[in-house]
């Protein structure tokens, strides 16, 4: 039976040792001189499994604290946060 995280953090863990895991297939493939295209193929596996933990943490920064930050009455303050992120991925 498959590992099942409990709440955010451990399901942030989890996946960041999934990418983890992943990137060090890539150095080992890359040491071991492998086809090209099979080691780009586990990048965007890396890839893939950091863009799903990014948004497991967007998911809860959203309703934990944007929700308190918009029921505070700081809702400017938490949109503009947040905008700033996606910029920077940009």
């Amino acid at each position: 039976m498959a590992y099942k995280p409990k709440n955010n953090q451990e399901r942030v863990i989890h996946r960041l040792k999934i990418a983890q895991g992943h990137l060090e297939k890539v150095t080992q493939m890359v040491a071991d001189d492998v086809y090209c295209i099979d080691i780009l193929h586990q990048m965007q596996a890396v890839e893939k499994a950091i863009r799903e933990t990014e948004g497991v943490v967007l998911e809860n920064h959203l309703k934990s604290c944007v929700s308190s930050s918009i029921r505070n009455g700081h809702d400017e303050e938490a949109i503009k946060e947040v905008m700033e992120v996606f910029k920077k991925s940009n």
